[in-house]
């Protein structure tokens, strides 16, 4: 039977979106609340679609109801089908009121703070009724979670190591690097010359040693001769590292992008001699995925911002970072 015939003219839009909405409730009573209609509606649904199809959708037990294999197939490009319609409204919006519309990122914490953050003040001046929302997180769980599952448009992190599948495109922006930092009044902030031996026995605190920032870290450490120390902070917060270096009492590794763009932070670039260790970063996407006029002008933006980044990064002297950065 013909596309048009079977399916074309008899498969509704509504009856998809029941579907998604049984699958993400586990039941079609849930799925019913959540909806405000009635079960018998939502049943009525499933069997119009199970019908047009010619197969089963759900698997029915004593918990509830989830997708089978032909179920989860037909989600898959349902969810595309609803994310490219989503994407069509925010361009017709956006047509209508250039200075409006919404894109949501997924970035790492020092991204946020530095170069996403710079992006988002240049286009907020020129689209001033524009949404952003910045999801910030480790980029593996970005790239596999958010990004995958469509609740971003894209990704802005460091690239290296990325699983370069068929359904990912990784646009390269700049190489970073990490840098030692510590408050603006440490004992350490005065000295023209410092050794990575010789903060060994510092509070440092540092991102997780089983994440990828954390064996990134670790990587610098080995490769200028010495072992990473025991870090008496563990966490990605970006906050929590400011609030500590502020006390002059602690040291860390940052990437320099967000010594160099973030606005105003009271911090001190150590001049210690760290071997080369650059941190592709860029902009991840995927390839079947539309994106809508917002992710494209951000996208524009960012390669602009990364030129002048680039061409202005300080080496490894000292330098304080109370930053306007470039751009």
């Amino acid at each position: 039977m013909q596309w048009s015939e079977r399916i074309g003219h008899r498969l509704k839009l509504r009856d998809l979106h029941i579907l998604l909405t049984i699958a993400k409730a586990g039941s079609m009573g849930k799925a019913a609340t959540e909806l405000a209609v009635s079960q018998p509606v939502v049943s009525k649904a499933i069997s119009d679609l199970e019908r047009v199809l010619g197969t089963r959708l759900l698997d029915r037990g004593a918990h509830g109801v989830e997708p089978n294999l032909y179920g989860r197939a037909l989600l898959k490009w349902s969810i595309a089908v609803f994310d490219d319609l989503r994407q069509g409204v925010k361009e017709l919006e956006f047509l209508t009121d250039p200075a409006a519309g919404e894109l949501r990122i997924g970035t790492t914490e020092p991204m946020a703070v530095g170069f996403v953050s710079s992006i988002i003040d240049q286009l907020s001046r020129h689209y001033p009724r524009v949404i952003f929302h910045v999801i910030p997180g480790e980029r593996r769980a970005l790239v596999e979670r958010e990004l995958r599952q469509r609740n971003v448009e894209l990704v802005v992190t460091h690239t290296s190591g990325v699983d370069m599948q068929s359904d990912i495109n990784v646009e390269f922006l700049f190489n970073d690097r990490h840098v030692t930092v510590t408050g603006m009044h440490s004992k350490w902030a005065r000295r023209r010359k410092v050794a990575l031996a010789d903060l060994l026995d510092e509070r440092w605190v540092l991102a997780p040693s089983d994440s990828i920032p954390g064996m990134e870290i670790a990587a610098v450490f080995r490769a200028s001769g010495v072992e990473p120390p025991v870090a008496h902070v563990v966490s990605f917060s970006i906050p929590l590292h400011q609030h500590l270096l502020a006390t002059d009492r602690f040291v860390t590794m940052l990437p320099l992008s967000m010594l160099c763009l973030g606005k105003r932070l009271p911090l001190k670039l150590l001049p210690v001699d760290l071997s080369e260790h650059l941190r592709p970063t860029g902009i991840i996407t995927l390839k079947n995925r539309t994106l809508g006029p917002v992710a494209q002008l951000f996208i524009e933006r960012a390669r602009l911002l990364a030129k002048r980044l680039t061409s202005n990064m300080p080496g490894s002297g000292g330098r304080t970072t109370t930053t306007q950065g470039p751009g």
